[in-house]
């Protein structure tokens, strides 16, 4: 299997957000995403974006009604889907607690506050929360508090 380009993650993730500009700040202050890119439309809206936490890339790209199918399939902000999400997004961060204010004090709806999950000694054991995001994004935040034991 042939390396992705660099600079890039195996996998990345595209949000769609109802305005983008607004999300891109929103991301930023509340999650602490650092923004990489961002390719202006003509019409002063996002057409392509890139965001960074440590390794992890998500592009936020404009997902209103107006906007056309890409790929084939249209894109929306689940604003547009009446809160609906069909995926969610997993982040580490070093400290859960902090990271949970930190969202909160910036509007985040927190879903699950942090609390300890546990899988046994023989996996692991994160500490987690789930918040909303402006437009109604699921993510989890974890914090690994116990890796599994080696398997070697």
């Amino acid at each position: 299997m042939k390396s992705a380009p660099e600079g890039w993650p195996r996998l990345s993730s595209a949000l769609y957000y109802e305005d983008a500009n607004r999300a891109i700040d929103w991301l930023c202050a509340a999650f602490g995403f650092e923004v990489r890119v961002i390719v202006p439309a003509d019409d002063g809206s996002v057409l392509h974006s890139e965001l960074v936490y440590g390794e992890a890339l998500i592009m936020v790209c404009e997902g209103s009604k107006q906007r056309p199918e890409r790929f084939g399939v249209a894109s929306r902000s689940p604003h547009a889907l009446q809160g609906a999400n069909t995926q969610n997004l997993m982040l580490y961060v070093d400290d859960v607690r902090s990271h949970c204010a930190r969202a909160r004090a910036e509007g985040a709806t927190i879903t699950a506050e942090p609390e300890v999950h546990d899988y046994g000694p023989e996996y692991w054991a994160d500490r987690s929360y789930g918040a909303l995001d402006l437009d109604g994004h699921l993510w989890w935040i974890s914090e690994r508090l116990r890796n599994p034991p080696s398997s070697a």
